[in-house]
């Protein structure tokens, strides 16, 4: 039912310093000086190597525009730019940049892939332009406790742990993103786990379920990893890829039963808060999903404010 309301819906995610000891007196004082100049030189130095730009994503995409408010918002970002093409020309050129071992700041997000593939960094923020840490939670449709107790009890204990999402979407980027291949190795590799989810919960005969899922790579996964555990149960599960306005609306009306996708408490808090008294609430799948600005570890900058203006 929910597929053929899509249609009519349109579907269109510095440097340390080391100190003397006493009885330094003015020549201390001097030295520190020095080294302190030196690290606002190496900070410039870098800034001006990355040519006063932080590599993004898609022009259109929330986190672009995240960036560009951080962008106004820091001193030490006055000047610069956020180069806007697609996640993946991002992804190329940080790999790019990691081979040859040179500095670059991108747009960023966990869970993904790249956390896996790379040693990074996020630069922190003072000012919290970019939010807080999130969970991704799990929601379902109103009746669903009543309508299919044994699909509602597996549903809420679903969880996954941050690096090993993000070790599975690794895995499924070097499978050119088979996320359904990619889950059901999950499962058949994590078979405890998928016990502790479905102690307790007797089989059905074909009861069909909907999940809707936005079409980012971690709610796939996760979507994926719910509806192969659901059908092991004996469930007929339909996986429906939506936008996400589309998705609260079709689990607030019952056109979906479920999603494990929300972001929350910001990134798709706008859509909760307009739908929440018509859905519940399962809690969090997964914590410690975050945005931000990253970097290669292997740079000696800790902070958005270790930057430096460009003149």
């Amino acid at each position: 039912m929910f597929n053929f309301r899509l249609k009519r819906l349109g579907i269109i995610a510095g440097l340390s310093l080391s100190l003397a000891a006493a009885g330094c007196g003015q020549e201390d004082t001097d030295d520190t000086a020095s080294a302190s100049d030196g690290a606002d030189e190496a900070s410039t130095n870098v800034s001006e190597e990355m040519e006063y730009t932080i590599t993004g994503v898609e022009p259109g995409a929330g986190q672009t525009e995240t960036t560009d408010n951080a962008i106004a918002a820091y001193e030490s970002l006055a000047g610069w730019e956020q180069e806007s093409a697609s996640t993946a020309a991002m992804l190329t050129e940080l790999g790019e940049a990691i081979e040859n071992e040179e500095p670059i700041i991108v747009t960023g997000w966990s869970p993904h892939y790249k956390f896996a593939k790379y040693d990074l960094k996020y630069l922190e923020d003072p000012k919290g332009m970019f939010g807080e840490e999130e969970h991704i939670t799990t929601i379902v449709r109103k009746g669903l406790k009543d309508d299919m107790p044994n699909a509602h009890t597996i549903l809420d204990r679903i969880h996954l742990e941050l690096s090993a999402m993000e070790s599975a979407m690794l895995k499924a980027q070097e499978m050119n993103f088979e996320y359904e291949k990619v889950a059901q190795q999950w499962v058949d590799d994590n078979t405890e786990t998928v016990a502790e989810w479905t102690e307790g919960v007797e089989p059905v005969d074909g009861t069909s379920i909907e999940l809707a899922t936005t079409q980012w790579d971690d709610a796939l996964f996760t979507a994926n990893v719910a509806k192969i555990v659901l059908e092991q149960q004996g469930f007929n599960v339909t996986l429906t890829p939506v936008d996400p306005a589309i998705l609260f609306e079709a689990i607030a009306t019952g056109d979906a039963d479920a999603s494990l996708s929300p972001w929350m408490p910001a990134t798709h808090g706008a859509f909760y808060a307009k739908y929440e008294d018509d859905f519940e609430d399962l809690g969090a799948n997964l914590e410690g999903a975050k945005i931000g600005v990253v970097v290669p570890s292997y740079m000696d900058i800790d902070s958005i404010e270790d930057l430096e203006p460009k003149e």
